[in-house]
């Protein structure tokens, strides 16, 4: 709830950005997101044209993930540091010589929490000669193709549940009503499991969903239907809005959208930082049919 309770200055990352720049002796000529989930798919936008720098149409996840080490980045061997956080008031923080990007998030974590519990970080440079191999390509354009899917689909009163599965190559798995939230904050993620009761073609199922800021895992009765990485999405029935992890509440009615990862997330390597392991649980990962938004690993239409 902190991205609710906190409203951010709106120059964290754009500060957080110069600091790394002072730190390295040498100015950015590109920013991008490290995920295309949430607020962090807008920040690069805003520092882009804070700075006067180009944002790459790319991320390091495809989607979004609690911590710092769940990026493409490093699967692909990027520096974890040096690397800058910076709170509301732009009190700066430099991580230098983290021997891992898992000790960058427990360090950066714990520190945020002590800022507050809402900063931005910048993460170390990389060259643009490796940016291709190390990220997610086209995911800031294939958010905003899926966006545009659900607004037409809504001024054409057509189904945005399925012209969001349309768009991004995924599948309405379920529908249900939120019959139970179990949330609690542990050492800063919003942790917990929410039940849906099925209605209309799922009338009499229920779905169990698990969550650490983002959703991980669903099982209907002892299956595993759907797990990270592909993306769990719970939308609005009727108008697709997104119902994150942090306001999902008792008696909303929603869709269960399942979207297939990125390749790179699926691979071997990949399901080691991203799979349900990851995350502390014993289910073995079934990937989705398709391809992540109908695009293929080089940004060709599947």
């Amino acid at each position: 709830m902190i991205g609710i309770e906190r409203v951010v200055r709106g120059d964290e990352a754009f500060m957080a950005l110069r600091a790394l720049e002072r730190r390295l002796g040498r100015a950015a000529t590109h920013v991008l997101p490290s995920e295309v989930g949430g607020s962090n798919s807008a920040l690069p936008i805003v520092v882009g044209s804070l700075a006067g720098l180009p944002v790459v149409d790319a991320d390091g996840m495809g989607r979004a993930f609690p911590e710092i080490q769940q990026t493409s980045f490093f699967v692909e061997g990027a520096s974890p540091s040096p690397a800058v956080l910076c709170d509301y008031r732009h009190s700066t923080v430099t991580f230098d010589g983290m021997p891992d990007a898992r000790a960058l998030e427990r360090m950066a974590r714990a520190v945020t929490v002590a800022m507050g519990g809402a900063a931005s970080l910048a993460l170390a440079p990389i060259a643009g000669a490796d940016l291709r191999a190390m990220t997610i390509p086209d995911t800031l354009s294939f958010a905003r193709r899926l966006g545009a899917a659900v607004r037409e689909a809504r001024r054409a009163h057509a189904d945005p549940v399925a012209a969001a599965c349309a768009a991004s190559g995924g599948a309405r798995l379920f529908l249900g009503k939120v019959a139970d939230v179990q949330r609690r904050l542990v050492a800063g993620f919003a942790r917990g499991e929410l039940l849906l009761e099925g209605f209309g073609e799922c009338g009499g199922r229920t779905l169990r969903v698990a969550f650490q800021n983002e959703n991980l895992i669903a099982w209907e009765g002892d299956e595993a239907i759907v797990t990270a990485p592909d993306l769990l999405c719970l939308v609005d029935e009727t108008t697709a809005e997104p119902v994150t992890t942090e306001v999902v509440r008792y008696g909303l009615r929603v869709a269960v959208v399942g979207i297939p990862a990125p390749a790179l997330l699926r691979s071997e390597r990949g399901l080691a930082v991203f799979g349900p392991a990851a995350f502390g649980y014993d289910v073995p990962y079934r990937p989705l049919p398709g391809d992540y938004g109908g695009v293929t690993r080089t940004g060709e239409e599947g």
